[in-house]
């Protein structure tokens, strides 16, 4: 291994030291990032949902979504760490927001795995990706 990898793995280990320091209560220090600016409707668009569809699904304000993407309000701290998720790990969100739907069969000891498949719909001379989520049976959640 040459002295770059070395280094590179030394750091790694330095920072895996570090989270195991923090999450053992010995280290103080860690905070999270949110970010300054998201973009509702570029999140909205990519999971290929109207406002409405949105906000009931995730539990946003109908109001707070329109105000958003107008550009008259900006998101909370809070709001923009969800939204981060969402545009991150949709299925996380939706399996911990209702977990009944992911839930494994009955009698079975796995949890129910989730996916999020894009699907392709052309749309004039442009590509429009939609999202649609599955549970484990296949079964359709979200449009």
């Amino acid at each position: 291994m040459g002295d770059s990898m070395k280094a590179q793995f030394a750091q790694l280990m330095d920072g895996l030291n570090d989270v195991e320091a923090f999450l053992a209560g010995e280290q103080e220090g860690f905070k999270a990032h949110v970010p300054r600016d998201v973009d509702v409707r570029a999140i909205r668009n990519r999971l290929g949902m109207t406002q409405a569809r949105f906000s009931e699904t995730f539990g946003f304000s109908l109001d707070a979504i329109k105000h958003w993407e107008g550009g008259r309000r900006t998101p909370e701290a809070s709001a923009r760490t969800l939204l981060t998720v969402i545009d991150k790990n949709p299925a996380a969100v939706l399996t911990a927001l209702n977990p009944a739907a992911f839930a494994p069969p009955v009698g079975s000891s796995k949890l129910a795995r989730t996916h999020a498949g894009a699907v392709g719909k052309r749309r004039g001379s442009r590509d429009v990706t939609r999202q649609k989520f599955h549970s484990a049976g296949g079964k359709r959640m979200t449009r």
